[in-house]
């Protein structure tokens, strides 16, 4: 069963006799003033902690796949070898 044109017709009448046109207008003033607010909350910093604070970064060089970083492994810098 689907809606067709008179019955949503029928429908919209229903709600303005209900709620009347300035209540409809109020209510998507409010809807609209609430998104607005969940944006500006969502593009603000949360408590402790700033706009201007450093993010951080992962790893500057490129991963290697599993298979190549094992047959080529660094080798480990030891004590004796920063001397």
């Amino acid at each position: 069963m689907s809606l067709g044109p008179w019955q949503l017709i029928i429908i919209a009448i229903v709600i303005l006799v209900l709620f009347g046109r300035g209540k409809i207008s109020e209510m998507m003033g409010d809807f609209g003033k609430g998104i607005k607010s969940f944006k500006q909350g969502m593009n603000e910093p949360e408590e402790g902690e700033s706009k201007d604070a450093p993010r951080i970064q992962g790893p500057s060089h490129e991963a290697k796949p599993a298979g190549q970083a094992a047959q080529n492994p660094k080798p480990a810098e030891t004590s004796d070898t920063k001397r």
